[in-house]
């Protein structure tokens, strides 16, 4: 197109200097005049050609550094477009990844579970198949002789001080700073095994040693306590009193006694119950516990498995935690009218259960967590607390830390030969 425009031009240019040569010629300015304006008009019309020619040069010129600019911008916009996929790509990715990371522990620990079960029940149909079925009369006496030597060994251990403190977080939420811990005892037999609870409390509580325990873990508390108040750290500790420790008329005095002198550490010590012992407890077990409150010691409820609390009972106990399973406070969620509400009490809103029961002066702590799904739908509640072994699974305080905890060396012997002499 350009190059038509340009010869019509050079044509035009042509027709113009003829023309005024011509003219020139018949006015009777001879072939020399005219054939001079032919020569100037022919200059004349190339200069002006040249002048137009950069004119359209400049403007195809500016057409392709348009062009050039459109073609740019659309590339940078294909490039945004192309790095936001990448990033939700990326995130996709990254969620994907930890929710097959969770699932596969999950499935993985429930895995163990099943080949743990499959070995117990492979070694009891073994020793079942090899083994004559004995008559009832010797299977009570192997009991009883069996748990004869694990109140045996149970009682050993108290007495060599074979008895570790293992300590478990428990986390504000959602911040998941530390604010308290629990307090376990672990048992160690003469081998060095640690002993669990579910295998010597069974025959240390007719054995009459829970108090024992008890008292031995409160000592150390005490002194944890204590520790943590010198490094300026206010944390409390949440230490396991059974009921029957409370009920024990040649215990429990000696228990007030050492609380009354170390009542400075009310502040960081509570006293923990389980659910059914709580609401099992007689006069002398809440008269007891009052004595406790009365030095300025607060109490706790694990264990919880029915949500129907009497905030105001508690309240008068002095009961300032409750801990409830994530999973069990899960199961009680209940959907009406578009609503999520407790199966244990419909009338509030399942959200506003941690608040019911802080206007009572409880706090709720949503134990035993062992997922990050558990912790969205605990955060959907507004619970303020959570312990889990997804914060921090129970570990033992180091050697050094157990040795300054430790009490006198005749501390466990007297305690065991004043149970001795109550038996």
């Amino acid at each position: 197109m350009r190059k038509i425009t340009i010869a019509l031009l050079s044509a035009a240019y042509l027709c113009l200097a003829l023309t005024a040569a011509l003219l020139l010629w018949r006015s009777g300015g001879g072939w020399g005049a005219g054939l001079s304006s032919l020569i100037g008009a022919l200059g004349l019309a190339f200069a002006l050609h040249g002048v137009i020619s950069r004119s359209f040069d400049r403007a195809a010129l500016s057409a392709e550094i348009g062009a050039v600019r459109e073609a740019n911008l659309i590339l940078v916009r294909q490039m945004e477009r192309t790095q936001a996929t990448i990033r939700g790509l990326g995130s996709s990715v990254s969620e994907e990844a930890a929710r097959r990371s969770e699932a596969l522990t999950t499935e993985v620990r429930m895995l163990e579970d099943l080949v743990q079960r499959i070995s117990e029940d492979l070694d009891e149909r073994l020793n079942l198949r090899h083994e004559a079925p004995a008559p009832p009369s010797i299977q009570h006496e192997r009991k009883a002789r069996q748990a004869t030597a694990l109140l045996q060994e149970v009682r050993s251990a108290l007495a060599d001080n074979r008895v570790d403190l293992y300590l478990q977080p428990v986390v504000s939420l959602p911040q998941r700073r530390t604010v308290f811990y629990e307090s376990f005892s672990r048992l160690r037999d003469e081998s060095g095994r640690v002993m669990m609870p579910a295998e010597y409390l069974p025959v240390a509580e007719p054995g009459c040693l829970v108090s024992a325990i008890d008292n031995l873990l409160l000592f150390r508390c005490v002194q944890i306590v204590r520790r943590l108040a010198k490094q300026d750290r206010k944390v409390g500790i949440f230490c396991n009193i059974s009921l029957a420790s409370l009920a024990d008329d040649t215990f429990f005095p000696q228990f007030i006694e050492f609380l009354g002198e170390n009542r400075d550490t009310a502040g960081g010590l509570i006293f923990e119950l389980g659910q059914a012992a709580f609401e099992a407890r007689g006069a002398v077990e809440a008269r007891n516990m009052a004595k406790l409150a009365d030095l300025g010691f607060r109490f706790s409820l694990d264990k919880v498995t029915d949500l129907s609390l009497d905030f105001t009972d508690l309240s008068r106990a002095d009961v300032k935690f409750v801990k409830i399973a994530g999973d069990v406070m899960l199961s009680q969620l209940l959907e009406m009218d578009g609503r999520l509400t407790l199966k244990s009490n419909r009338d509030i809103e399942a959200s506003d259960f941690a608040a019911l029961s802080a206007r009572y002066g409880v706090e709720v702590i949503a134990e035993k967590i062992e997922s990050e799904r558990q912790v969205v739908d605990i955060l959907e509640l507004n619970v303020g607390y959570g312990q889990g072994n997804l914060f921090g699974e129970p570990r033992a305080i180091r050697e050094a830390v157990l040795a300054e905890t430790d009490p006198p060396v005749d501390y466990m012997r007297s305690t065991l030969k004043r149970r001795a002499a109550n038996w």
